[in-house]
């Protein structure tokens, strides 16, 4: 259930007021790089403000929840599925407007970059300056909203495909060099016109209805086909995401470009690569011939083989499209089910105390109880014993990195507690403290992606070169061990800046693989696969570093109500029987001792042996072990009798 807890008192407010003034002081000396707006430009439909044309503004999802919310009598998959997820909620978000705060105190403008996918709807009115988010209005909390999303065109022209009314939005925006590339970067095509898209035909085929006539729902807003809203790429607008401001250079690495200026190719992959979900999916076998999971993704998907994003993220929902007037509508076997779930069901129970009016408490647990069966199915876990270690193998069954997306504070890891007889820990590996939040790493496998500055940005920004978390200048990938999915090759990979990082996969490898070695006495272990959303680390770190305003403390705040970001378990499995069957180093103590071999003697009455002589005199070197060397040693004294 949704975690309720108190708000935040006046006191409390005062005490952050004066950890925030503090702060303020501490550091001044650190440099904001002076990057600008033209900096972090991108290509597609502006902001109505600078293009001087009309633009209907986005409107509000409550405007399309009144025919696409109910969920009974008849179901509705649609706006309450969306409504319950962090597609609906990127814009109230906590932890963004933290990260937010930092990007900008970072590098001059940044903000920009986030508020175009966070807050689409205000970036096109022209309210993302200033790009602290301070000119967001109520409604731009909508975050990905219904309108925005439908009124999406394909950047590629296709025929047959495309509705003939795209061709003179594309040809307008080629005319001003505005054409997008490629997917990504929040390079987004929006129809100037409340005209929308969606993924069915409402004239199948004549006679039934002339497919040259344009329907309209019943606010008289036309409806046009579009098969684009059923592809990989109209996700790929905000998950394959760059840095405009960080060029690459030929031997790899990457500088910040002549300030002032637009990225001098607009290639998103000659560009700093800070999420590439859409490019792992892409060179995947998912985005390729597909991949059945037996109907444990995509619902009523007709063939079960996950192929788009949509499959897996938006599952097929035998239902109705709408209702109206207590009637329902387009009852379809496959209506695409609006979950776009993920990971996250840590941030739900925040914003259900942040936003009790906007979002009921039911939506918020549907939408954690989705995150938590794609979090349950995203990985295989199995355990293999090996003479004095367990193996454990971790499969990825998503179509992209597991874990993947936005890579700051996110991680898995794995949990080993080996138990005696009686069940008690004897040793864990990757120990958590709920209490604390803190995770022992060092004796486990952690996956994640850790970007960082090199020496000569540390040096430009006055930032610690290494790892940080200030992802605005950070220019480097120092880590990224997370498992590649099905079709993972090593150059395709390099090609879209989603190789591994001081971690090594070999084409094909869709696992990973990690020993643990068996202490002394175990007879049974427990092997946990663990994700979190938001480290400790990390959700300290955007306290700490802001020195802006207060959005790193009320995080901190929502963080420590809200049970610290707790981990949530993705597999288990139970290995017994850990005592029995052992070869070579029998009690797996590190030590290859005569017991281990089945050779120590009853040394007090053993045939041929001088009973004058006790066990303590076989332990030759006196290091209280009778070990092999030892064995050979008192061979070679005994004098018979």
């Amino acid at each position: 259930m949704i975690i309720s807890v108190p708000n935040v008192g006046e006191v409390t407010r005062a005490l952050l007021a004066v950890v925030l003034l503090q702060s303020a002081l501490v550091d001044s000396t650190r440099g904001q790089v002076p990057t600008t707006l033209e900096d972090y430009f991108q290509r597609g439909t502006q902001p109505d403000q600078s293009s001087g044309k009309a633009f209907t503004p986005i409107l509000h999802s409550d405007n399309c929840g009144v025919c696409h919310e109910l969920d009974e009598p008849w179901e509705v998959p649609i706006y309450v599925r969306w409504r319950g997820g962090m597609m609906a909620n990127s814009a109230r978000d906590p932890l963004f407007h933290a990260c937010l705060a930092i990007a900008n105190q970072d590098a001059a403008f940044a903000g920009e970059l986030c508020l175009r996918c966070h807050a689409p709807g205000a970036w096109l009115a022209g309210r993302s300056v200033p790009t602290d988010g301070s000119a967001l209005t109520p409604d731009d909390l909508d975050g990905v909203t219904c309108n925005f999303c439908h009124r999406m065109v394909d950047p590629v022209f296709r025929i047959p495909g495309s509705p003939r009314e795209d061709r003179p939005i594309l040809d307008a925006l080629s005319a001003a060099g505005l054409l997008p590339l490629q997917p990504g970067g929040g390079n987004y095509v929006v129809d100037p016109n409340d005209t929308r898209r969606g993924p069915f035909r409402m004239c199948p085929k004549p006679p039934d209805c002339d497919e040259d006539d344009v329907p309209e729902n019943y606010h008289g807003v036309p409806i046009l086909y579009s098969p684009f809203h059923s592809t990989s790429e109209i996700c790929a607008t905000c998950h394959d995401v760059s840095n405009p401001a960080l060029v690459r250079r030929p031997d790899g690495s990457y500088v910040l470009d002549s300030l002032g200026t637009a990225h001098p190719t607009q290639n998103k992959y000659d560009m700093f690569p800070l999420e590439r979900t859409y490019s792992e999916w892409a060179n995947s076998t998912y985005a390729t011939v597909g991949v059945d999971h037996d109907g444990v993704f995509g619902g009523s998907h007709p063939t079960g083989i996950m192929r788009t994003c949509q499959d897996c993220h938006m599952p097929d929902t035998p239902a109705f499209g709408s209702v109206f007037q207590s009637e329902p509508f387009f009852e379809r076997p496959n209506v695409p089910g609006h979950d776009f779930s993920g990971g996250n069901t840590w941030m739900p129970h925040i914003l259900g105390q942040l936003y009790p009016h906007d979002l009921p408490p039911q939506y918020l647990q549907a939408g954690i109880n989705r995150a938590n069966y794609m979090l349950q199915n995203a990985a295989t876990l199995e355990v293999f014993r090996e003479a004095c270690s367990l193996r454990v193998r971790v499969t990825n069954q998503t179509g992209h990195k597991l874990p993947t997306g936005y890579a700051e504070g996110r991680r898995m890891w794995l949990t080993v507690e080996f138990r005696d007889d009686q069940l008690n820990v004897l040793a864990a590996r990757g120990g958590f403290d709920p209490a604390t939040a803190e995770l022992t790493a060092a004796d486990t496998k952690v996956y994640e992606s850790l970007f960082g500055l090199d020496a000569a940005m540390a040096k430009k920004t006055g930032l610690p070169e290494g790892p940080s978390f200030h992802f605005a200048v950070n220019n480097k990938i120092y880590k990224d061990n997370r498992i590649p999915p099905r079709g993972f090759t090593n150059a395709a990979f390099q090609a879209v800046q989603a190789q591994p990082v001081a971690a090594t996969y070999a084409d094909g490898q869709f696992w990973d693989e990690t020993n643990f070695r068996l202490p002394p006495g175990a007879s049974s272990a427990v092997v946990t696969l663990y994700y979190q959303t938001a480290s400790k680390e990390y959700v300290t770190f955007l306290r700490d570093e802001n020195r802006t305003n207060d959005a790193g403390d009320e995080l901190y705040y929502w963080w420590e109500m809200t049970q610290k970001s707790p981990p949530v378990k993705m597999a288990e499995v139970l290995m017994t029987s850990l005592a029995t069957g052992l070869a070579g180093d029998a009690d797996c103590d590190e030590d290859l001792d005569l017991a281990d071999h089945g050779l120590l003697p009853d040394c007090l009455s053993g045939p041929g042996w001088r009973l004058s002589l006790g066990c303590e005199s076989m332990d030759m070197d006196l290091d209280g072990d009778i070990d092999l060397a030892d064995w050979s040693a008192f061979q070679n004294s005994f004098t018979g009798p």
